[in-house]
């Protein structure tokens, strides 16, 4: 088998095995800790690898959260997942390989709770971090956070 083959072959493994599924029956994971993976954050998470600054939301966040969840619609690769009142999972599929992250957030008093962790594979090289502190700078340029 040549290199080229070897590399195709991987690829396809890695492709097949991804969850390319955009399911709309996941359960509301906001208020777990992440796993032991690197692929995940999450604003109620203690650990300094997962932890994400709590995302506090000004008054007019906390009277717009249809506009909150447009903002979280307009991420990268983001399509609807699941929507309950004070609940939104987005689902965001990477360019490339077509993997999908689930992105959380949970309306909770003044705050918001995010989550965005990988369905598949150990690392994610940081994208899930780069996400929600991108969802972070369109909050506070739409003046939703204190």
């Amino acid at each position: 088998m040549t290199n080229l083959s070897r590399a195709a072959m991987i690829c396809l493994l890695i492709t097949g095995c991804s969850n390319g599924e955009i399911s709309t029956n996941r359960p509301d994971r906001t208020s777990e800790l992440c796993g032991e993976k690197p692929n995940c954050v999450s604003t109620q998470d203690p650990r300094t690898d997962f932890h994400l600054t709590p995302f506090k939301l000004s008054q007019q966040g906390l009277a717009n959260w249809a506009q909150i969840q447009e903002l979280a619609l307009s991420l990268p690769g983001a399509s609807l997942g699941q929507q309950h009142p004070h609940y939104l999972r987005v689902a965001c599929r990477s360019k490339i390989f077509r993997f999908v992250d689930d992105f959380e957030l949970r309306l909770a008093g003044d705050a918001l709770i995010v989550r965005s962790e990988s369905r598949v594979g150990y690392s994610d090289f940081g994208v899930n971090r780069d996400r929600a502190e991108l969802f972070r700078a369109k909050l506070q340029a739409a003046g939703y956070l204190k």
